[in-house]
C-alpha cells in the first residue's frame, strides 16, 4: 500500500507521487481563481466611485446579521431553512475543506480517521448539505416556484456541491472502514450520517479496494473542490464569493437617495457633460458588484407590485440582464461582446419607468442589493437625453414654472386652508405645516390638509403654513431623474422655511415627509401628522370618539413604513379608537403593497395587466375589512379609485387616518 494508508501525498497517481500532482492541482486552481477574479475586479474599476467606506462597526454589524445570521432567509420558510443549513454546513466544512487540500502535499495533516464530536459535527454537516441539494434540485426540477427561473447552470451548480460531498463522505468512509476491518471502529460516531452508510455499504471490500476508492476520492474531491471554485465566477454562484462584501458595503441609511455623483457639489452638477446611467461605467462600482452578488432568488420579484400587476418589471431579470451584460462586455476569455445597447438592449424604457420606487423589492433581499438608485440613474440618463414619458412632459413643465405639476396659479395654493391654518406671510412660527401639491390643489385631497390642520389646532400648536411660497417638495420629481428641478424646489423651499422660524415641520404627505427628512440637508426636524397624532392619543392629550361597526385595516404607505419605519403609531392611533376592529392584510408593514401612485405615476402609468390599486383593495376585501385607512394622499388617490374599478364601490371605503382622527375627536 505505498507508503502507508493515511499517505495521499506519498501515494502514486498513475506514476506521479501524489505530492507532486496535488501541489501542482493547487497552483494551477489557485491562479486561476485569482486570475478569473481579477478578470470580473475590471468594470469595477472602470465604474463611477461610491463612498462606502464609513462606519465600520456599522458596517460588520450589518455583516453578522445578513451575511452570519442570514436574517432576511426565514422569511422563505423553506427556501431560508434549506439556505441557512447550507451556509451553517459550509461554515462547518470550511476547515474540513482546507484541511483536505493540505492533506494532498503534506503527511502531517495525514492520520487516522479522526473521532470525537467535532467528526460527528462535521459528518452531520456534510449530510445536511448533501440531502438540501437533493431536495433543491428536485424542488426547481418539479416543483419550482414562479420566481425561480429555469436555470441548467443553478442544477448543475447543485450537482457538484453534492458531489462535492459525496467525494468527503467516501474518502472518509473509505478509511473508517479499514480500520473498522483492524479492529477500530473509527467515523461510527455520526449514525445514519453520509459518511455512516457509505462505511457499511464498503464493509466488506478488500483493503485493496478501500485504498483505491479512498485516493480516487480525494482527487474528485480536489477536482471538484478547484472546478466548483473557478466555475463560480462565470454565473449566479459568483455570489458565494461576493455576498459578504456586498453586504459590507450596503447602504446603511436606504432611505436617502444616492446622489448624481459621490462627492460632487451641487453646483457642480450642471458642468458635467452627462447625467445619470447611459453606459455599463456609470453605475459605481458598488452596484456593478450588486450584479455579481444577486442570487437569483426572485424574492424581489416576487414582491415587486410592478411586477404583480404586469409591467414589464422584475427587478431579479433586471439584475440577471446587467449581469450578462458585464459578462459579455468585460469576459473572462476572448473578445468583448458589442452590439447591444445598454438602453433599449438590455433595458427597455418602460422596464426603467415601471418601477414606483416603493422599496420592496430592497426591503426583501437577503442579500441588501440595490435598485432604487440604479433605477434612479437609468432615469437621469433618460432625461439627460430627452427621453422622459411624453406624458410626464406637461407636469414637469408646470413644476419648472409653476412649482407644482398641476399648472395650477401659486397664489391658489393656500386656498384649502379656509380659514383652517393661516399662512405665515412674513410671520415666525414654531410648526410648519407642509401641504405639498396635491393636497393643496386636488379637490378630494385637500379634506386630508384641513383634517391635519384641525388636530394641530386641537392640540393647541403654534403653526403656520407657507401658503404662495411654498412649492412641490420634489420628493418624486427627484426620484424620476429631474434632478436640477428637484435642487431648484428644494432650495425655494429651504429658503422659504428658513424665513418662517420654524422649529420643526408636520406633514401628511409620506412623500414630502421622506424630502424633507432626507434630501433637503438642515432642514428643521420633521413628523408625519400620524406621529404626532400618536403620541397625543398616548399622553392622553388626544381622545376619541367610538366609531359605529366597520372592519378596518391599514395600508403601510411606502414612504412612511418601508422607507421610514413608520408602522406602529398609525396603528396605535387606530386601535385607541373605542369599538374598532382592525384586522392586518396579508402584505402589510415592511411587505405591505404599493398602491402605485406615487407622485408623478398619477400622471403616468407604464402598460400593465392590472392596477396595484385594484390588487390592494381586493387583498384588504381578502382581509375581511369594509374600511381601509391610509396616511398618503397619493394612496388615497389610487386607493379610491381602485374601489370603483374593482366594483366594490357600497361595499369598501377608503379614509386617510387624518381624516379619521379628526371626525373622531372629542369635542
Amino acid at each position: 500500500m505505498g507508503n502507508g494508508f493515511d499517505s495521499i501525498a506519498q501515494s502514486s497517481y498513475w506514476l506521479i507521487q501524489g505530492r507532486d500532482l496535488f501541489l501542482f492541482l493547487h497552483l494551477l486552481g489557485t491562479v486561476c481563481f485569482l486570475y478569473i477574479v481579477a478578470r470580473r475586479l475590471r468594470p469595477l474599476l472602470a465604474a463611477q466611485r461610491d463612498f462606502r467606506f464609513d462606519r465600520p462597526l456599522a458596517r460588520l454589524g450589518r455583516v453578522a446579521q445578513y451575511w452570519l445570521a442570514q436574517w432576511r432567509h426565514p422569511r422563505y420558510r423553506l427556501a431560508g431553512a434549506i439556505h441557512i443549513l447550507i451556509f451553517a454546513g459550509f461554515l462547518i466544512l470550511a476547515a474540513r475543506a482546507f484541511t483536505l487540500l493540505a492533506m494532498g502535499v503534506s503527511d502531517r495533516f495525514a492520520g487516522e480517521a479522526s473521532g470525537g464530536w467535532y467528526a460527528a459535527v462535521r459528518a452531520y454537516a456534510s449530510t445536511v448539505v448533501f440531502l438540501c441539494m437533493v431536495v433543491a434540485a428536485i424542488r426547481r426540477l418539479a416543483f419550482r416556484p414562479a420566481r425561480y427561473p429555469r436555470s441548467a447552470d443553478a442544477i448543475f451548480l447543485l450537482g457538484l456541491i453534492a458531489l462535492l460531498m459525496a467525494a468527503d463522505a467516501v474518502f472518509e468512509a473509505a478509511g473508517g472502514a479499514f480500520y473498522a476491518r483492524q479492529g477500530r471502529e473509527m467515523g461510527r460516531e455520526a449514525p445514519l450520517s453520509l459518511i455512516w452508510a457509505c462505511q457499511n455499504l464498503f464493509a466488506s471490500l478488500p483493503p485493496a479496494s478501500l485504498r483505491g476508492l479512498r485516493l480516487g476520492a480525494y482527487l474528485a474531491h480536489e477536482l471538484t473542490f478547484f472546478f466548483l471554485l473557478c466555475y463560480r465566477p462565470f454565473g449566479i454562484q459568483f455570489h458565494v464569493e461576493t455576498s459578504l462584501f456586498s453586504i459590507y458595503f450596503a447602504k446603511l441609511e436606504r432611505e436617502r437617495l444616492k446622489p448624481v455623483r459621490w462627492g460632487m457639489p451641487d453646483d457642480a452638477i450642471d458642468k458635467l457633460d452627462s447625467l445619470g446611467v447611459k453606459k455599463l461605467e456609470d453605475f459605481t462600482w458598488k452596484h456593478i458588484l450588486d450584479f455579481y452578488s444577486c442570487a437569483d432568488c426572485g424574492r424581489c420579484a416576487d414582491q415587486c407590485p410592478a411586477n404583480a400587476a404586469g409591467r414589464p418589471l422584475a427587478p431579479r431579470a433586471l439584475t440577471a440582464k446587467a449581469r450578462d451584460y458585464v459578462f459579455g462586455h468585460y469576459p473572462v476569455f476572448g473578445r468583448p461582446a458589442d452590439g447591444q445597447s445598454f438602453i433599449g438592449g438590455v433595458f427597455s424604457e418602460d422596464e426603467i419607468w415601471s418601477c414606483t420606487t416603493c422599496g420592496a423589492c430592497e426591503a426583501e433581499c437577503p442579500l441588501l442589493v440595490e435598485y432604487i438608485d440604479k433605477i434612479v440613474d437609468l432615469r437621469r440618463g433618460l432625461v439627460d437625453d430627452g427621453k422622459a414619458p411624453q406624458a410626464l412632459h406637461k407636469p414637469l413643465k408646470s413644476l419648472e414654472s409653476r412649482g407644482n405639476p398641476f399648472g395650477k396659479l401659486e397664489k391658489k395654493r393656500a386656498d384649502w386652508a379656509r380659514g383652517a391654518a393661516r399662512v405665515v406671510n412674513g410671520n415666525r412660527v414654531e410648526t410648519l405645516y407642509f401641504a405639498d401639491s396635491i393636497t393643496s390643489y386636488d379637490d378630494r385631497m385637500q379634506s386630508i390638509g384641513r383634517a391635519a390642520a384641525g388636530i394641530l389646532g386641537r392640540l393647541g400648536e403654534d403653526f403656520g403654513i407657507l401658503g404662495p411660497a411654498e412649492r412641490d417638495s420634489g420628493h418624486d420629481v427627484r426620484r424620476y431623474g429631474e434632478e436640477t428641478l428637484f435642487m431648484a424646489l428644494r432650495d425655494h423651499n429651504m429658503e422659504a422655511i428658513r424665513a418662517s422660524g420654524a422649529r420643526r415641520i408636520v406633514t401628511a404627505d409620506p412623500h414630502a415627509y421622506n424630502a424633507l427628512k432626507h434630501d433637503y440637508s438642515g432642514a428643521p426636524p420633521v413628523e408625519h401628522i400620524s406621529q404626532v397624532a400618536a403620541r397625543a392619543v398616548r399622553t392622553g392629550w388626544l381622545r376619541l370618539n367610538p366609531v359605529d361597526g366597520g372592519v378596518y385595516t391599514y395600508h403601510d404607505p411606502c414612504y412612511l413604513g418601508r422607507h421610514n419605519g413608520v408602522y406602529d403609531d398609525p396603528r396605535d392611533v387606530l386601535d385607541s379608537i373605542p369599538g374598532l376592529r382592525r384586522v392586518e392584510m396579508k402584505r402589510c408593514r415592511d411587505r405591505s403593497f404599493c398602491c402605485g401612485g406615487g407622485g408623478l405615476a398619477l400622471f403616468y402609468e407604464p402598460p400593465e395587466r392590472e392596477r396595484m390599486g385594484v390588487l390592494r383593495v381586493r387583498m384588504a376585501a381578502e382581509a375581511g375589512a369594509n374600511v381601509i385607512v391610509t396616511a398618503c394622499p397619493f394612496c388615497m388617490a389610487n386607493l379610491e379609485d381602485a374601489i370603483k374599478s374593482a366594483g366594490l364601490e357600497g361595499q369598501m371605503t377608503a379614509i386617510d387616518l387624518a381624516e379619521l382622527v379628526e371626525r373622531q375627536m372629542v369635542s
